[in-house]
């Protein structure tokens, strides 16, 4: 399987599973067995956007049901029924692991870094189809919980999987079902973090260390539509739910307590400063400005214009109040705003045309933009269409036309590129916030390892009650008052509820004390082996057999 560029000159740390076998028996040798390159990032490198020099790590995985071919002289008479027997202990060994792992929290994902706009636009999720998504990717057989987030620079995943690498399997599956991209060609651009990693991959995001453009706030309102959006979505659960809402507290924490934020341009100004760049100096006021779609991107690329010296443009989206709207707060600017209908009419009188519209097909093909008048030496000669749409507006096709130049949200990158000393430091000082704040996730994560134990130290010590009253009762005779069973349930009711408050004050820990996790845990395991509460079937077989009977229903 290729490996994305970006994960390029990173090591491998190939993980290989042993085999319960017997002396005798044959052990499968690295070549023989298929091995998966997956990258990953050890503690999160900024490598990708140039603020640190570290090497990620690729995780190889294996792949114990595929054999490679190899130049080793085999006799398959004396060795077939052996390599068979070591791979079947190898399966079967590989599968006791996966259900007795912990669920894991893990992100697949694409974006700007590893995935160019082609790819990306498959991919795109509408807002108003997330909870599809996540219903579909929760009848996955090893998936439990999700949530999506689909934005003009991202799109990833976040699932709470019972095995990673089934669920990391699934799912990448059903991103190629509904995508139509093939999975080789998606491994070679996605990454995948687990856990603590996958935790500081959000937290960074939502603190727009990810971003395109350094600390840029509309990430952070796209990370709290994701919580929005999934309340009361069955399969946005506690783990996710919990999770992107501690990296709302992460960015806002970022954004507080740095200058992240200070100066820090979004795509929407990033667009505006690569149209000016592209543009004589001289016609910067005076180009002929054209806004497709007044949506929240659409209204920043026009103040945006305004801050720059535009005092008139023209403005098209479907309905009017949006225009009015923002025609009413920047009362000093010539909004022209024009229907749909009449985009193309409007575009051959621009000089430049910013298209930020949800539209899944393009607006714009290389035969609209022929025809349209062409503009003036004065600017060029050339008509700038600038798409920040993700999937985009303006087709690839359009590049052709000679009288046009096309860039789209990868091409931002020229703008962003200045400043890098400045924006490292402001990281670095990010960094340390999202190190802490992922600790304390984990502490809380990891403290919900008690809630069965709790459960089932309950539930044991309630069946004793039980038994115990029916017992007292039934040598009580039939002849008591309904007033003397009720105090005698009560009270048995009383004493086992004050012999587990102690147990239980144990088990409770709120994770922002790692000393205290970690004692709670040792507790939870001191109680599940005196009171014999581990069951037979680990708590993730159960789970993986029930979504599997479910599916075949």
């Amino acid at each position: 399987m290729a490996v994305s560029s970006a994960f390029a000159g990173a090591k491998l740390e190939t993980l290989l599973l042993s085999i319960s076998a017997s002396s005798s028996s044959p052990r499968l040798t690295t070549s023989q067995i298929g091995i998966l390159c997956k990258p990953t990032r050890n503690r999160r490198t900024l490598i990708q956007r140039g603020w640190a020099s570290s090497n990620p790590v690729i995780r190889c995985e294996i792949a114990p049901d595929f054999l490679v071919q190899t130049n080793d002289k085999i006799d398959p008479n004396a060795a077939s029924s052996s390599s068979l027997s070591a791979l079947e202990q190898l399966k079967t060994s590989a599968a006791d692991r996966y259900t007795k792992e912990r669920s894991s929290i893990v992100v697949i994902g694409l974006s700007v870094h590893t995935a160019p706009v082609e790819m990306r636009e498959k991919l795109a999720i509408p807002e108003a189809e997330w909870p599809r998504a996540i219903a579909e990717l929760c009848s996955l057989n090893h998936i439990e919980e999700a949530a999506v987030l689909s934005t003009c620079n991202r799109m990833e995943i976040y699932v709470v999987a019972l095995s990673q690498h089934r669920g990391v399997k699934e799912v990448t599956e059903w991103m190629s079902k509904t995508s139509g991209i093939p999975v080789s060609e998606l491994c070679q651009h996605q990454f995948l973090l687990y856990n603590k990693d996958a935790t500081q991959h959000l937290f960074e995001v939502s603190a727009g260390l990810d971003s395109l453009v350094l600390g840029e706030g509309q990430i952070l309102a796209q990370v709290k539509q994701v919580v929005k959006v999934g309340q009361g979505v069955v399969g946005f659960g506690r783990n996710i739910s919990g999770l992107f809402k501690h990296a709302i507290t992460v960015g806002k924490r970022v954004r507080t307590e740095t200058n992240i934020a200070a100066g820090a341009v979004s795509v929407s100004s990033a667009a505006v400063e690569l149209a000016l760049m592209k543009l004589p100096e001289p016609f910067h006021s005076t180009a002929r400005m054209l806004v497709i779609g007044a949506g929240k991107m659409g209204k920043l690329v026009i103040k945006h214009l305004v801050a720059k010296g535009c005092t008139k443009m023209v403005v098209v989206n479907r309905t009017e109040e949006r225009v009015a709207a923002i025609r009413e707060e920047l009362k000093d600017v010539e909004i022209i705003y024009k229907p749909v209908t009449e985009m193309l009419n409007c575009a051959a009188e621009a000089d430049v045309v910013f298209t930020s519209t949800a539209s899944e097909t393009p607006l714009f093909l290389k035969e609209h933009v022929m025809n349209l008048h062409p503009v003036g030496p004065d600017v060029g000669g050339l008509r700038l269409f600038i798409d920040i749409s993700v999937p985009r507006n303006v087709g690839s096709c359009v590049t052709d036309v000679e009288t046009a130049r096309v860039y789209n949200v990868d091409d931002l990158k020229e703008v962003v590129a200045a400043n890098k000393e400045d924006r490292l430091r402001k990281a670095m000082e990010a960094q340390a916030i999202i190190t802490e704040e992922s600790k304390q996730f984990e502490a809380w994560r990891d403290s919900l390892e008690t809630v069965p134990t709790i459960k089932k130290l309950r539930a044991y010590a309630e069946r004793i009650r039980v038994a115990e009253l029916e017992k007292c009762l039934s040598k009580m005779g039939d002849d008591i008052s309904k007033k003397t069973r009720r105090t005698v349930d009560d009270l048995s009711r009383g004493i086992v509820n004050k012999l587990l408050h102690g147990p239980m004050q144990h088990l409770r820990c709120d994770g922002s004390d790692s000393r205290t996790l970690s004692e709670t845990l040792e507790n939870m395991q001191a109680l599940n082996r005196m009171f014999s509460l581990e069951t037979e079937i680990s708590v993730l077989e159960q789970k993986i057999r029930a979504k599997v009977e479910q599916s075949q229903k």
